[in-house]
């Protein structure tokens, strides 16, 4: 059976923060902290804060702003996170509110309603909770029938989604299935920490995937294959979890948020991606010149572009290789179909592009898709 990805959404966050307001907010945090600590500092007891710069978030990552889901608590000098209103039990969490409006736009795009659907699947990094499942909660106020359930594999998760949803599809126990990434990346991020204060931003993205013979969408992409691949490191690494408060000694405040060696991650996860796409195209019969489109993990522009330069043997054009995350930072495992979703519609019939997505694990999903 041919599969095909029908549709896909995308939630954007209606607020936004510029670097310039991201860098005006924590250098305030590190004059408030130095002044606090002068006295250790003169001693030597203690290093100094250094400052931020717009400049150095640009070139050290490519990201100009982000969007997030509350703005005032994040610039909020005392606060620096996100502030979010409790929800009753019986209320949407925030989380399967975003990516209910995500795939409400997916199944637009897909030319079918919730009725369609038999198979709800959320693939993301940052979880609300352990369980309930998010994918049951979407399944249940989104109206859908079928099953659902959670996978997280970081950012490389809505390729593990889709290839779960693909095998779904194929074997015949699902005939509509919805990989569905809301990510508030934001709620995890240390904003007082000058190496990844700037990095992630907030949103969330859908895609249906069915058969592709009786799919109603006018341009849908056939899935030629997919392929994943994991390999453990703690280079990146967040240890919130439920065990936390029984754990003795406790862990600091910041060892429970976002935290990674940048440059470890760099050289290792750069080879083992641009090695599966490469492998993964050979073994369909694709040259990689052949390939239209890359869209890849929005982490670091650096990255995306030497990994584009390892799988092309030269240097990719801003056409081939779009990049989103100028304009939505990280958003985790939303960052490659934010991509796709975005620069899709002038492909044709015939062209060949890889959604390939990377992160924590390490986890790397590559798929490979032709527009019909």
């Amino acid at each position: 059976m041919n599969v095909c990805i029908s549709g896909t959404g995308l939630y954007t966050p209606p607020e936004s923060i510029s670097n310039d307001e991201l860098v005006a907010c924590y250098n305030a945090y590190v004059e408030r902290y130095n002044a606090e600590h002068a006295k250790a500092i003169a001693e030597g007891s203690l290093t100094a804060l250094a400052s931020s710069s717009s400049e150095f978030i640009v070139r050290a990552s490519g990201i100009q702003s982000r969007h997030v889901v509350n703005k005032s608590g994040v610039l909020d000098v005392a606060r620096m996170r996100p502030r979010l209103e409790t929800r009753r039990d019986d209320q949407p969490s925030i989380l399967a509110e975003i990516g209910i409006a995500a795939a409400h736009q997916a199944l637009e795009r897909a030319g079918r309603n919730v009725a369609d659907v038999d198979c709800v699947l959320v693939a993301c990094s940052n979880m609300q909770r352990p369980y309930p499942a998010m994918a049951v909660e979407i399944q249940h106020f989104l109206g859908t029938g079928g099953y659902g359930y959670d996978i997280n594999v970081a950012c490389a998760s809505a390729a593990f989604g889709v290839q779960a949803a693909v095998d779904a599809v194929r074997n015949g126990s699902s005939r509509c299935a919805l990989v569905i990434s809301p990510e508030i990346c934001s709620g995890h991020l240390n904003f007082r920490n000058r190496d990844c204060h700037f990095i992630f931003g907030d949103a969330a993205t859908a895609i249906v995937v069915e058969p592709a013979e009786t799919a109603l969408s006018q341009r849908p992409f056939e899935v030629l294959g997919t392929r994943l691949q994991t390999q453990f490191s703690s280079n990146i690494r967040n240890n919130f979890g439920f065990l936390n408060s029984a754990e003795d000694p406790p862990r600091a405040w910041d060892d429970v948020l976002f935290h990674q060696e940048g440059r470890k991650v760099f050289k290792e996860v750069v080879p083992m991606v641009a090695e599966l796409i490469q492998s993964h195209l050979a073994d369909l019969g694709i040259d990689p010149q052949a390939v239209r489109r890359f869209w890849l993990h929005q982490a670091n522009l650096g990255m995306n572009q030497l990994i584009s330069r390892r799988v092309l043997g030269r240097e990719p054009s801003a056409d081939e290789a779009p990049v989103i995350l100028d304009q939505y930072a990280n958003t985790s495992s939303a960052g490659s179909v934010i991509a796709f979703h975005k620069h899709q519609d002038d492909l044709v019939p015939g062209d060949v592009g890889v959604l390939c997505a990377f992160g924590a694990g390490y986890s790397a999903g590559s798929v490979v898709l032709r527009r019909r």
